[in-house]
């Protein structure tokens, strides 16, 4: 089972409103917890090694607090990024680790502000657990920003890229 297949099961188990799921194959254990109205959702899964991986569900995210409204006077100011990146697809990590930029520290980077990209093509690598998952992207275009610094954690979720599909 890999990341991704661990991903849609949380998805799936998030949206179908269940409380808990547990499953139990030869080489792995998984338990996702949804507390409902609770604030805290958690999923455990447990690899040979009994390492455990706790993952936020996008169900989760709703529950975050709202961030503080801005200033009236930089109101205008900040709407008008935020309408401008509305035409970027933004590319959101599917996992949550430590963000790179590089292959290796000696290698160069995947991508660079202004790269054109098409599908499969690898715009960086997030580690968890010790195991490196490549990012690749899912549409064409052409990279407007890098919005996370090299070595950085992420979170579920969190956008990593803004690619202009024009």
């Amino acid at each position: 089972m890999d990341i991704k297949d661990i991903q849609n099961l949380i998805k799936f188990v998030a949206k179908s409103g269940a409380s808990e799921v547990k499953l139990e194959m030869e080489d792995i254990k998984i338990t996702i917890k949804t507390g409902g109205d609770s604030e805290r959702s958690e999923t455990s899964v447990y690899p040979a090694t009994h390492a455990v991986m706790h993952a936020a569900p996008a169900a989760l995210q709703a529950h975050a607090p709202a961030p503080a409204a801005p200033v009236a006077e930089s109101a205008p100011a900040a709407a008008a990024p935020a309408a401008e990146n509305d035409k970027y697809i933004t590319v959101k990590s599917p996992i949550i680790g430590t963000f790179y930029r590089k292959p290796s520290p000696d290698k160069s980077v995947f991508v660079e502000v202004g790269d054109t990209v098409s599908p499969g093509s690898v715009l960086c690598v997030i580690e968890a657990m010790k195991l490196f998952n490549e990012i690749e992207s899912e549409v064409s275009g052409k990279i407007v920003k890098v919005l996370v610094d090299d070595s950085s954690p992420v979170e579920f979720d969190q956008p990593l890229f803004l690619i202009d599909p024009a």
